[in-house]
């Protein structure tokens, strides 16, 4: 749009509607979702792993924090789909949290980390696919049929012989 100039490093897109007095950094999930940036809560603390004599001193690891929950920008269907996708990484609150300490630099985790929120929520906002329900084959149904006979045989075998004459 005019007058909004280009995002800032790092911001995925800038929103800038003509009615608006400022401008609010988005981040483009589908065509339909967008979340502001300001929703989600990064903090930085220190990372074990890789860093060298940085590791006691900077605090390059990222720990992104979004209430989906609270979210006003989600859908409820999708909230319950993100829900499930992230498991563990949800708290009983409704808040997902991602931890990003892939690299050594602050900035690159932080775009790591809202790099794989943004596929998670994307992922999340594709509605599953619908089962088309099918028959079995003939085929196939003969041969599973086929396949149990073979086991009830060899089942069989195994057991100790009867006496009939008793």
């Amino acid at each position: 749009m005019e007058g909004c100039g280009s995002p800032p490093e790092g911001a995925h897109e800038i929103v800038c509607p003509v009615e608006m007095e400022y401008t609010t950094l988005m981040i483009q999930i589908t065509a339909d979702i967008a979340i502001p940036e300001d929703e989600l809560h990064l903090d930085f603390v220190r990372a074990s792993g890789p860093g060298g004599q940085n590791v006691n001193r900077v605090a390059s690891a990222v720990q992104l924090r979004f209430d989906a929950a609270e979210s006003a920008h989600l859908p409820a269907s999708v909230k319950a789909r993100l829900k499930r996708l992230a498991g563990k990484r949800m708290t009983m609150q409704g808040v997902l949290v991602i931890e990003a300490k892939r690299y050594r630099s602050q900035e690159r985790n932080r775009q790591d980390a809202i790099d794989r929120f943004t596929a998670l929520v994307r992922r999340a906002a594709e509605p599953p696919k619908p089962r088309t329900a099918t028959r079995p084959t003939r085929a196939s149904r003969v041969q599973r049929l086929e396949g149990k006979r073979r086991r009830s045989a060899t089942k069989r075998l195994r057991q100790a012989p009867r006496n009939d004459e008793q």
